[in-house]
């Protein structure tokens, strides 16, 4: 398994060129196309708003969005050639809602490239529009924080373990960077041992089954009640020089105070370092 085809998602805000920079970093460590997205969603008022305000000043927002999604576009692929990979542009005004616009474009990647959500910069998606992309696409997704990455992500990576069934798609949809990273923590908080938990030794299966792929992997199992995993995750992050974190995103019913997980949530608003989700 490796990846062949990635797919970034960029926008107007001033995160997207620094997310550019580690797809493209990725497309050319894995040898793999990649598809840059600039989409953004259409602006839109409530119908009896938009009656009264003339459809000049619509077009003048429409043709804006467009001029900074073609400045991101000349960026992206000046970079790109530059780095000599393999690579597509494509932009769009999104006529439906900006979620489903990824997602239909990323069933088609082995892996999509989104951005944090970033509350100082008003061009930046909202915090929604990621949590939807990795609920709907069917594809494993690599958060990039706002804040850019100092290195090529993914040659020191923890795996956030608890046994469950989307840590188990995470770590076999990330595999290819596994194998390829200098180093991999399997990070285990508050294991519950037992047959239909962790197993009679937290990690030593999961550790079996990475190092049969010729992972290099070591097994770290932290008893932490005073702190939320998240806060474990982040403190492990800090303190050994990670720079990826593998772990499920954790999907529920489909009301919005109940699509993910709190460690997902958590870690969404605190991360330092790419975080790469599958669900």
């Amino acid at each position: 398994m490796a990846y062949k085809n990635l797919l970034v998602h960029l926008d107007p805000s001033k995160s997207s060129a620094k997310r550019a920079d580690a797809a493209i970093a990725l497309a050319a460590k894995h040898g793999a196309h990649l598809t840059a997205l600039a989409a953004t969603a259409t602006p839109s008022v409530p119908s009896y708003v938009e009656a009264q305000i003339p459809a000049a000043v619509f077009e003048q927002a429409r043709a804006s969005l467009m001029e900074g999604l073609d400045e991101i576009g000349a960026l992206f692929e000046k970079k790109a050639k530059a780095a000599g990979i393999s690579y597509e542009f494509r932009k769009e005004l999104a006529q439906e809602p900006l979620a489903d616009l990824i997602s239909r474009h990323a069933r088609y990647a082995d892996l999509a490239i989104l951005g944090q959500s970033d509350p100082d910069d008003p061009l930046s998606a909202e915090p929604e529009l990621s949590e939807d992309v990795i609920l709907a696409c069917g594809r494993p997704v690599l958060m990039v924080p706002y804040i850019g990455v100092m290195q090529e992500p993914g040659k020191k990576i923890v795996v956030a373990w608890d046994a469950g069934r989307e840590a188990a798609r995470a770590v076999n949809d990330a595999m290819p960077l596994l194998e390829a990273a200098d180093s991999v923590v399997v990070l285990i908080v508050n294991p519950k041992r037992g047959a239909s938990a962790h197993g009679a030794e937290p990690g030593a299966d999961i550790a079996t089954h990475l190092a049969r792929h010729g992972v290099k992997v070591d097994v770290k199992v932290y008893t932490q009640h005073d702190l939320s995993v998240a806060d474990v995750i982040l403190s492990r992050i800090s303190d050994e020089g990670v720079d990826m974190v593998v772990m499920g995103a954790y999907g529920h019913a489909r009301l919005r105070e109940m699509v993910l997980g709190g460690v997902t949530r958590e870690m969404f608003r605190s991360m330092t370092v790419p975080l790469f989700m599958s669900h």
